[in-house]
């Protein structure tokens, strides 16, 4: 077996590992049989036997334990069902107890005592589901129920993961019965460990696990994801089902956010400190640690029925934060809406959980309970407990744990200085947990940021700036949108200049230019930052006059007293709910939301990648907008962001240590210029001339051809290409158009098609025109040719002719193998269902690529092996024409005569023998009733034609799982 194959050194390896950490290994058919069918998505008779051991005097018969397993197997398939799966794990579902007439608490899961679970673990787990049969490579069971499922790739694929993940996705689509069951799942090649929620399996919800273990081996990796206490906490704490705008969506936590829940769940029970401070950057899922950490603390026993305080300062965010509250199903939620009810719940020594903000804290007595197990958990830390306000809330609480979260570094500021006084002083640095910005971009969890400078004439007056907002000591460490807002309408000479409507309309055309021609073709969306709402309404009228008018929608407060010009832009809750949501989906509008404080705080659209910033703003405030646009986003449309984009119009990024007054350690990274880009892609340009570029100077396109894929046969080599252009592919991205890629261009397309020939050649398996961001794919789709490397126009017809018409040409040998490989590929593809006699002609010629490849294969006899298959399809073909058995049955006979060796009329008469067996049971495929009849019938054909006895079970079943692929 070679080095790096995805069986021998990733998935057996996976299987050995987790039986040291505690799992039992099931051989596959050990797993069919408990599981009673390859429909059956549970080990059935482990999890009827695990239903009473866990419910004793609640479950008291198999009987009861099997209505249970009916239950649920009966879930939705779809996120709901589920979630409706998760609940019966987390132990929410309940049954009515005949005996005590009343309904009790159904547990499948004991994580508090792991022994008392049972941890299976297989391999090769075929599913059916209707017409579709699934084979995941490993699957993890706990009590019989799926409840991770994983993915392997051999070590040598690069694009291994992707081709993964692409897997995982079909299941859900294919195998939705088995998918709905399990909560996780994982995919590695031995290099990456990567994990995510099943129903979410998109690349943003895919977390690196070395980000938890460490840089260590494959060993420690798996042994620690799948360490079977951890695997139970997994299950029932770290994974949030939340409702967005109506929409139910599921995420698990990252392993940064599990590390500060235990962090903070320590210091919990910790007596002799009663302070920390989390800083957890932008974008990295704050709110889901926070609402993690609350749902632990009032579960644990150890803590005797706590408190938890959740302190928010912010209306929108209070709204927020209760709404998850509600779907993450946390009971018993107080919501203290005044002051007076806010003291009525702490003086009654009111357990479980209380949200309110902290104003609610203005003159709150002192000693309003002094109990030691409260637990306060501060949102935005930085600014809620300056003033009076921070010292009323701790003095009314004062025996009480305060833990406060930050999603921006602390600022140098005195007030910033405050802060780690009040939070940190129980820890070195400051930090109880710290998620840096940079930590958070190399772990993919957010996206970099560039900024670029509008053009000169469009910049605010610089001299008004420094005068009214620079010069502004109030503004220093500002933490608050309306602390900014208040400082602003003071600055009215630059209010004014901000407003000036012939401005104004000159920036609304500058934006509808950049989106249209910037934008817009990367397939994302914008906001634009007004400096307050009257000056949205200026912006929407202008843009309106350059754009349709339902590109862009105006999101503000509404005042009571505001004049008709404002009124006309309020939007009901209802109507901000949905352009919320559709501003979150791609390809319908808005495209451009325009907005002054609204959803610059606590909004996520991952489609959302430029800003169009006019608005005077700095430290936290700054900070916490620009991070709108760090979320990443990935689909199948071509969309793979990989940075967000902040256009001023107002000068702050002139002199960055002003605008962002942190520790250059905290806020390293952060934001870069453009220009910065620019040189990186001169200096790929430069490394592409030098390497790549040469390869394509040859006399005639095929001999560029044959230079470039004779140079790239070595699979490093070609490794090392791909990750070159990807990263100047999406540098072009992200600069296209601007008048300094023109001198790069046509040897920029030049390296496309170089890549886009190396990617059909030796990857055909892969659409590579699919692969393209969407200004190089439209580059390589408009220049079909390019000078010296041309990639042969496809076969529009697919067959034998085509392909002797391709042995014909008169072409060097190496692109004649690769051009013939390629169809050959193309036309099983096409054509395997309706003829699976193709399928081994199509697993040959794949082998034939990975010989050549490999350099087992010289040119001349690859093109002799690959000739070979041309004409034994062009005599199938033939032959096809000719009978009239189905195809099942042509299949057999084609298989049994080439490839297991038999004469033709001993081939000819089992498949005649088989033809009306195939007629009758033509759901064996789907059906076990079915397929056991027609295997009885199969092995009686087999033995009559002569089949060796003891070879009629294995040729049986290779036979049948020819026919199941082509499924």
């Amino acid at each position: 077996m070679g080095l790096g194959s995805e069986r021998g050194s990733v998935q057996n390896p996976f299987l050995r590992y987790a039986e040291e950490a505690g799992w039992t290994y099931l051989s596959p058919e050990e797993a069919l049989r408990l599981r009673g069918g390859e429909e059956v998505p549970v080990l059935r008779a482990v999890l009827v036997e695990q239903v009473q051991h866990l419910n004793p005097g609640v479950v008291g018969s198999a009987t009861k334990a099997e209505e249970v397993v009916e239950g649920l197997l009966r879930v939705r398939r779809n996120i709901e069902g589920n979630l409706e799966a998760w609940e019966y794990l987390k132990g929410l579902k309940t049954v009515f107890v005949e005996a005590e007439r009343r309904e009790k608490n159904l547990r499948l899961l004991d994580p508090d005592h792991p022994e008392r679970n049972a941890f299976h673990i297989t391999d090769e787990f075929p599913f059916r589901s209707g017409p579709h049969r699934i084979r995941p490579d490993i699957v993890l069971l706990v009590n019989g129920i799926p409840v991770i499922v994983v993915e392997t790739k051999a070590a040598t694929r690069t694009e291994g993961i992707a081709e993964a993940l692409d897997q995982i996705r079909r299941y859900h689509e294919e195998g939705p019965e088995l998918m709905v069951q399990a909560q996780l799942f994982a995919l590695t090649h031995l290099v990456r460990f990567l994990y995510g929620p099943t129903w979410n399996a998109s690349r943003k919800a895919l977390f690196d696990w070395r980000a938890q273990a460490g840089q260590v081996d494959y060993e420690t990796l798996v042994k620690t994801f799948v360490a079977p206490r951890r695997v139970l906490r997994l299950l029932t704490d770290y994974i949030l089902f939340v409702r967005k705008d109506g929409e139910l969506t599921k995420a698990v936590l990252r392993p940064h956010q599990m590390r500060a829940v235990e962090k903070v769940l320590a210091r919990a029970k910790d007596p002799g400190k009663t302070r920390g401070l989390v800083w957890h950057t932008q974008g990295s899922g704050k709110t889901y640690t926070m609402l993690t950490v609350a749902k632990r603390l009032l579960e644990d026993p150890g803590l005797q029925n706590p408190t938890v305080l959740m302190i928010v300062d912010r209306n929108e965010l209070q709204q927020q934060l209760f709404q998850n509250l509600e779907a993450v199903g946390l009971g018993h939620v107080h919501l203290a809406q005044s002051k007076r009810r806010l003291r009525e719940l702490l003086r009654q020594d009111t357990r479980g959980l209380i949200v309110s903000m902290i104003h609610k804290f203005d003159k709150a007595d002192a000693d309003l309970n002094p109990r030691a197990n409260i637990f306060v958990l501060i949102d935005e830390a930085h600014r809620s407990t300056g003033g009076d306000l921070g010292n009323y809330l701790m003095g009314a609480l004062p025996r009480a744990t305060f833990i406060g979260f930050t999603g921006t570094p602390i600022d140098k500021s005195a007030h910033g200085k405050g802060t780690f006084k009040v939070f940190g002083g129980d820890d070195p640095g400051g930090y109880l947990d710290k998620y840096a910005i940079r930590e958070s971009i190399a772990d993919g969890t957010t996206v970099p940021l560039h900024y670029q400078m509008a053009p000169n004439d469009l910049i605010v007056d610089r001299e008004a700036m420094e005068r009214e907002f620079w010069a502004a000591a109030e503004l220093e460490g500002v933490a608050e949108v309306e602390e900014l807002n208040r400082a602003l309408d003071r600055a009215v000479t630059l209010k004014n200049m901000l407003k000036n409507r012939e401005r104004v309309d000159k920036i609304a055309r500058f934006v509808a230019e950049h989106y249209r021609q910037v934008v817009e073709p990367m397939g994302y969306k914008a906001f634009l930052v007004a400096v307050d709402r009257e000056a949205c309404g200026l912006y929407k009228e202008a843009l309106d006059r350059y754009l349709p008018p339902e590109y862009s929608q105006v999101v503000i407060s509404r005042g009571h007293n505001d004049p008709p010009a404002l009124k006309r832009y309020h939007l009901t809750d209802e109507e901000e709910a949905a352009v919320r949501k559709a501003f979150r989906k791609p390809d319908e509008p808005p495209n451009i939301l325009i907005v002054t404080e609204k959803l610059l705080t606590g909004y996520d659209a991952p489609i959302l990648y430029c800003m169009y910033l006019d608005k005077p703003m700095r430290d936290h405030v700054l900070l916490q907008a620009i991070a709108r646009v760090n979320r990443p986003y990935e689909d199948d449309q071509g969309r793979r962001k990989t940075s967000g984009l902040i256009l001023d119009f107002v000068g702050l990024f002139d002199n960055l240590e002003r605008a962002l007054a942190f520790d250059s350690q905290d806020v390293e990274g952060v934001v870069e210029g453009l220009d910065v880009l620019k040189e990186r892609f001169a200096a790929l340009m430069e490394r592409g001339h030098e390497a790549y570029l040469p390869l394509c100077q040859g006399p005639t396109e095929d001999k560029v051809a044959e230079a470039v894929l004779e140079h790239f046969r070595n699979r490093e080599e070609r490794e090392r290409f791909y990750a070159f252009f990807r990263e100047l592919e999406e540098v072009y991205e992200i600069l296209s158009p601007d008048p300094f890629l023109r001198p790069y261009l046509e040897d920029y397309r030049t390296l496309a098609e170089m890549y886009r020939l190396l990617r059909s050649a030796y990857e055909p398996h892969v659409p590579v025109d699919k692969s393209f961001l969407r200004k190089t794919a439209e580059i390589v789709q408009a220049h079909t040719a390019t000078q010296g490397v041309q990639w042969p126009t496809e076969t529009h017809e697919l067959g034998s002719a085509a392909l002797i018409a391709l042995l014909r040409e008169e072409r060097p040998d190496t692109v004649k193998v690769f051009n013939l490989l390629r169809e050959l590929h193309r036309l099983v593809a096409a054509k395997r269902r309706e003829e699976p006699h193709l399928i081994p002609i199509g697993e040959r010629a794949e082998a034939i690529r990975r010989a050549f490849e490999e350099r087992q294969l010289q040119s001349r006899e690859a093109l002799k092996q690959v000739e070979v298959l041309v004409r034994q399809l062009q005599e199938a073909e033939s032959e096809r024409a000719e009978s009239d058995l189905t195809s099942e049955a042509f299949a057999a006979a084609w298989w049994l005569r080439v490839q297991q060796g038999l004469e033709g009329q001993g081939a000819r008469a089992i498949a005649q023998r088989l033809d009306p067996l195939f007629r009758k049971y033509p759901h064996w495929a789907v059906s076990a009733h079915q397929e056991r009849e027609l295997r009885t019938e199969l092995y009686k054909a087999l033995l009559q034609g002569g089949v060796p006895p003891e070879q009629v079970v294995s040729w049986a079943n290779a036979l049948l799982d020819l026919l199941r692929r082509a499924s």
